[in-house]
């Protein structure tokens, strides 16, 4: 195992303990710290920008990197425009969406152009961006905030890299499939609850 598989393996293994301890009720710190646990704290962040990764190890070679970099830095434009107050309807639901879809590009095994995928890793990520802005917590210094939640969205990306590379096992790709499945009729109920509230 060369070290950015041990590296990704690693940040599997890292960032799920860090959601339950979230969950738990650890103190949400304030600025860098506040940003870089509000990612991990809702499960449709999670499981969008674990896709993103998971994608872009299906497609392979620019793919794995050029989506998990696009996303974040989309992200971050989407986080200003939350801040500033610019308006942008259906937040949540875009963000619910963004799960359905971008599962469902790696279930049905969906292999477009970079652009074509970089477009819309970065069409949702505008969305995602935006709720880490609008929900910015008073007192919290915003460019602190931003870096915090960038980088944890960089590390869910890695954590998605690193379940992509389960496809070097016999029956892989078969496995990221089902993961994106998985991801995508997960999406599914968000977005149906979403719609019945």
């Amino acid at each position: 195992m060369n070290f950015s598989k041990a590296l990704c393996a690693a940040v599997v293994l890292i960032v799920p303990s860090l959601a339950g301890a979230h969950e738990a009720g650890a103190p949400a710190g304030n600025g860098f710290v506040a940003g870089f646990m509000h990612p991990i704290g809702g499960l449709d962040h999670i499981l969008a920008m674990l896709a993103v990764g998971m994608w872009g190890a299906q497609l392979g070679n620019p793919a794995i990197w050029v989506l998990p970099v696009a996303f974040p830095l989309v992200m971050a434009l989407g986080g200003v425009a939350g801040i500033i107050g610019v308006p942008l309807p259906s937040v949540e639901l875009g963000i619910a969406i963004s799960v359905v879809i971008l599962g469902a590009m790696i279930a049905l095994d969906r292999r477009p152009p970079v652009a074509v995928a970089g477009l819309l890793v970065a069409f949702f990520a505008v969305f995602h961006g935006y709720a880490h802005g609008v929900e910015l917590p008073g007192q919290t210094d915003a460019v602190a905030y931003s870096a915090g939640f960038v980088l944890a969205t960089g590390l869910i990306h890695i954590a998605g890299i690193g379940i992509g590379f389960v496809t070097e096992l016999e029956h892989g790709m078969r496995l990221l499939r089902a993961g994106g499945a998985a991801i995508s009729l997960t999406g599914v109920a968000l977005t149906w609850r979403l719609l019945g509230s």
